[in-house]
């Protein structure tokens, strides 16, 4: 092979690569796309979200902040305030459907198993057994099985 020859085939290789990085963040701009997209009411999903935090923001104190932080620590760096947001306006839509005065625990956690997708509860339970706090009324929303790996979470 000459010269040539391997500088083609790196711009071919470079080429796929490309194209590959291209189509995994478009795949990702276009989910966040579809969450913009206005609903029957005129509203999308973002910004039902961010009415709810609005409405909501007097009732967390930094006490529920910091137990929402600590909770969303497995949640890798790059995707944590996402999830942290939207998280919050489940837990936030909650406290406002309940005409709550303050935010309670019962509540954080409802909306953060709610708001999560079922595969991520085990580090949810982790943590809560950690902190030594009971399960038991949340077990109707949790999932304790692992469908990809077809075992038992204990």
């Amino acid at each position: 092979m000459t010269g040539w020859d391997w500088f083609m085939s790196l711009i071919i290789v470079w080429t796929f690569i490309l194209l590959g990085l291209m189509l995994i963040g478009g795949f990702f701009m276009f989910r966040k796309f579809l969450k913009r997209l206005p609903k029957e009411d005129g509203k999308s999903i973002l910004d039902w979200q961010a009415y709810y935090i609005e409405q909501a923001l007097p009732l967390w104190k930094d006490e529920q902040r910091s137990l929402l932080n600590e909770l969303v620590q497995p949640v890798p760096e790059l995707f944590r305030d996402v999830a942290k947001e939207k998280i919050a306006g489940k837990i936030s839509e909650i406290a406002l459907k309940e005409n709550a005065t303050q935010l309670t625990l019962d509540m954080i956690i409802r909306g953060y198993i709610i708001a999560t997708p079922k595969k991520d509860h085990r580090f949810l339970i982790k943590k809560l057994t950690q902190k030594q706090i009971d399960l038991e009324p949340y077990e109707h929303l949790l999932d304790r099985t692992t469908k990809s790996r077809g075992r038992e979470i204990s």
